[in-house]
Parts: structure tokens; sequence; C-alpha cells
């Protein structure tokens, strides 16, 4: 049974150019999965007009919606989805990441794709307030789609943790793991497995004089180093697949998708609810916002969106 069956693809008002809705139909083309195009639209001025009754306040409403479905039907038309079912859904909400979530929970989309957005003058991504909550309440994947095609014999980064013991942490390295060997076999894509670890914390160095900072930083490369090997020969894939490297997540996820021109990086975002919710493993929002390919943000198995509550 292929994975990606149901397809939520999150439409942007502001551009004729709807990447989520091409890479979801590029997606489809290879898994006959269904897709839902998606709009969620909302104009502070009509909720604002005290003139007019709770009736016609409606009627408005609803012709800009009826609006938007003519519009978003159109855009779907100048796709070529042949065999594809294609849905178009418009709804008007003024805080756009809770329908697309209530969406997911309610009709177990697979998966949602939702383009970024360019900044014109810095050429890097901005990441927006909808961005960030949807990253973090999904319960599903989420593929996020910048400017980046996905050719043929392309390379999509695994951004593993094989050096930690915590069964969450294994539990996401064996999905984000899989997640890529499937992903690489629809679209044809070579796989590497990357695994970044810190170097010794500065204030060590300096405050215990005969703390050997060169061999901590052998040991921990080698335990990180012996913990990939077993981690990629589980799954047979080759050592010059692998990639540990002493940095921060962020520049070495960076670095390495810079340098193989990457497709996609797959990464697992710790699903953390209350106040450290606020603070997802930052390292998943540290690493999105530096990359310049798509994005397949994973939860841990067992993740409970704080929507579904």
């Amino acid at each position: 049974m292929e994975k990606y069956q149901k397809i939520l693809a999150v439409i942007d008002p502001t551009t004729e150019e709807q990447k989520a809705l091409k890479r979801a139909v590029e997606l489809a083309k290879k898994t006959g999965a269904m897709i839902t195009a998606f709009l969620s639209i909302y104009d502070f001025s009509y909720e604002m007009t005290t003139m007019l009754s709770s009736d016609e306040r409606e009627a408005m409403r609803q012709s800009l919606i009826n609006d938007r479905i003519q519009w978003l039907n159109d855009i779907i038309d100048s796709i070529d989805h042949q065999d594809l079912t294609i849905d178009s859904k418009v709804i008007w909400h003024n805080r756009p990441f809770e329908p697309i979530i209530e969406q997911v929970l309610k009709h177990q989309y697979d998966i949602v794709i939702k383009g970024t957005h360019q900044h014109d003058k810095l050429k890097s991504v901005i990441f927006t307030p909808t961005d960030w909550h949807i990253l973090r309440k999904c319960p599903c994947p989420v593929l996020l789609v910048k400017e980046h095609s996905w050719p043929i014999n392309g390379n999509i980064v695994a951004a593993l943790n094989v050096g930690s013991d915590e069964s969450e942490h294994q539990s996401l390295n064996v999905k984000i793991t899989e997640e890529a060997i499937h992903l690489s076999k629809l679209i044809l894509a070579n796989i590497h497995l990357v695994n970044s670890f810190p170097g010794t914390p500065v204030n060590i160095a300096i405050e215990i004089p005969e703390f050997n900072a060169s061999e901590y930083n052998d040991s921990m490369f080698n335990h990180h180093k012996e913990a990939m090997a077993k981690h990629a020969q589980s799954y047979s894939i080759g050592e010059e697949h692998t990639h540990v490297v002493e940095g921060l997540p962020e520049d070495v996820i960076e670095n390495l998708s810079n340098e193989l021109d990457a497709e996609l990086v797959i990464l697992g975002t710790v699903g953390r609810t209350g106040i450290s919710a606020a603070l997802i493993g930052n390292t998943a929002e540290h690493v999105i916002d530096r990359l310049n390919c798509d994005v397949l943000a994973l939860k841990p198995d067992g993740y409970v969106s704080p929507m579904a509550e």
C-alpha cells in the first residue's frame, strides 16, 4: 500500500504560482494519491462592517468564498493533472494554520504540502507564523516546498540523531530513514544520512586545564561514527553515503545539503507540548530556516497534536 494516498496542498492566496500544488501533483503521479487544494481566506473588513446584518455579512463572505473557489478551480485546470483527482476547498478563518490541522485530524491526510516565501532582497526564505504552527502542531508529515526542482538521481539528506540513547530519538531515526528510502525509490534519488555532534564546550576547556579537548572530540566522533555505521548497515546504506560531522546541526545540515545540491532534507521535529512546544527541540527550526531546498518534517510515533485534545 502506497504511503501518500491523501495529500493536503495548501494554496497561497497571494500568487498564481502554486509550488505546493505542483509538488503535490508530482508526488500523486507516482503514488496515485488524491489531492485536496486547500485555501483559508479572511478579510477583517468584512467582520467590521456593523452597518450590515449578520445575514448580509454571511452573503458577502459567501460571495468572496465562491469567487476564490472559481479562482482556485482555474488554477487546478491550468496544471497538467490527468488521471488525478484534485478537490478544492475554501474556508473562511482568521488563523490559517488552524483549519489546515483541523482538516488533517478530521480527514486523516497523509501529508501536508505548503510553499514557502522567498525574501526578494535577501534571497533567504521567510517562514511565517503559519509555517511554524503547522510544523509544531500537525500530526502528519509536513513538506515545505521551495523553488528547487526534484531531478532524477538527485540527493535526499536524512538528518539523524544517532548518538542519543533516548527512545524517542531512536524511533525517529528509524522513521526518518525509512521515509528517505521510500521517497528515494519514488523520485529516484540517492540517500545521504547525516549526524552532527557537539564539539568541546568552551567553558570546560577553560575551567579544567587538564581537560584534553582533542581526546574528548575524538571519542565523541568515534561514538557517533560507530552508531551511524550500525544504523546505516541495518538499511544496507554504504559508508560513503553517511556523514558524521562536528558542529551545530543547522551548520552541518546546511553545508551538506548545499554541497550535495540536495532536493530534500528530511528531519524530525521532537513533538513537545506546553511551554517547550514553543521551542520545538528548536534544532529543527534553526535548520529549516537555513535550507534552500524542500524540507520534510516528521513527528515521532504517538505524537498527538495539541489541537486534537
